[in-house]
């Protein structure tokens, strides 16, 4: 089978591999589409992990293989894949911390080498611990929605850990394809939403949304716009789709008392800034990190994505072939004005 083995920063090379072997308790995927996700990006440019091995986890497929001993699967089968699963018993999975599960930490699909996503290959492997993280895929829905279903969980999963009430006024920042999926998660919860961006062309997509504020960042106007829609109550919550320390400074002080303020780029290690403590404890500002899916969550994700509530097939802007998959992962890295969201699509939907 062909894959895109990464071999080290911003090494990848289209190789033929042979198409993964499953036990009897395991699942042969043939992959159909997989998203550009910023968290493989980073390790590819970065090279943070060791090669070779195949990244790519936000994977759509059909089943082609079934071990003896899997049960309610079947070849033909449509499914959108999860690669971390948390185990549900341990000190993290009874607090609720998945991500932070040693199981969950464990990548359990893969197109050969150690198991990191595999979705950039013809075929993935799913391992026994995360055959309870397919979601199968309704006949009248596509892969590119099955792919799209993890990276949904995630946002889904961030809103949630802010506790918000209906009519809550929060601001995102960053309206790439995450900050669009805050907007329009927070919008049918009921949330008042303003949206910040560099670009105007995001922005308008962030009003079709259910954004009723927005501001592009950078104007000297903006500010006093944002705080004429916020009122002298200030913002409930601010949420960070973009790695940046300023904004996190922003953001703080465009907060009221009791306010939330919810990290969901700073994914890199090493990154440090400075805040006034005393917007924690003194105005008892929450700052809040979130990292990866909700396994809980999958079927509300599921409901959302296939019913169309929120329609991820409108901010797909771009679609590569397998072969093209270092340009996909370039363009998602350096996007133009119209890229949004990023696919490879390894075989044609049927």
């Amino acid at each position: 089978m062909k894959a895109v083995v990464y071999h080290g920063a911003n090494d990848l090379r289209l190789e033929v591999l042979p198409v993964p072997k499953i036990s009897i308790s395991e699942v042969l995927v043939k992959v159909a589409v997989c998203g550009v996700c910023p968290t493989d990006i980073k390790k590819i440019h970065y090279g943070t992990l060791p090669g070779p091995r195949v990244f790519g986890h936000e994977t759509a497929g059909t089943i082609v293989k079934v071990g003896s001993a899997v049960k309610g699967w079947r070849p033909g089968d449509r499914v959108g894949l999860h690669h971390h699963v948390p185990c549900l018993h341990c000190h993290a999975c009874q607090h609720h911390a998945f991500a932070q599960c040693p199981q969950y930490k464990r990548t359990g699909i893969t197109a050969g080498f150690e198991p990191s996503g595999g979705g950039y290959a013809e075929y993935v492997r799913v391992l026994h611990f995360c055959l309870p993280g397919m979601v199968r895929i309704p006949n009248n829905c596509t892969f590119e929605q099955g792919a799209l279903l993890e990276p949904v969980n995630t946002v889904l999963k961030g809103m949630k850990k802010l506790g918000l009430l209906p009519g809550d006024k929060v601001l995102v920042i960053g309206q790439g394809p995450i900050g669009l999926m805050f907007t329009r998660l927070l919008y049918i919860h009921g949330m008042q939403v303003a949206a910040s961006d560099l670009l105007e062309s995001r922005l308008q997509r962030a009003k079709e949304w259910g954004a009723t504020c927005v501001v592009q960042a950078g104007k000297e106007e903006s500010a006093g716009k944002l705080e004429k829609w916020a009122g002298k109550e200030k913002l409930d919550a601010v949420v960070l789709a973009v790695p940046s320390d300023a904004a996190l400074k922003e953001a703080m002080a465009q907060l009221r008392g009791g306010g939330k303020v919810l990290l969901f780029a700073h994914t890199r290690r090493g990154n440090q800034t400075e805040i006034d403590l005393s917007n924690i404890c003194v105005d008892e500002i929450d700052l809040l990190g979130s990292y990866s899916s909700d396994f809980l969550l999958q079927k509300e994700v599921a409901k959302l994505v296939f019913t169309r509530k929120i329609d991820t097939e409108v901010i797909v802007t771009h679609r590569f072939a397998l072969e093209e998959t270092a340009s996909a992962i370039s363009l998602a890295a350096n996007p133009m004005e119209s890229a949004l969201k990023i696919l490879v699509r390894v075989e044609k939907e049927a």
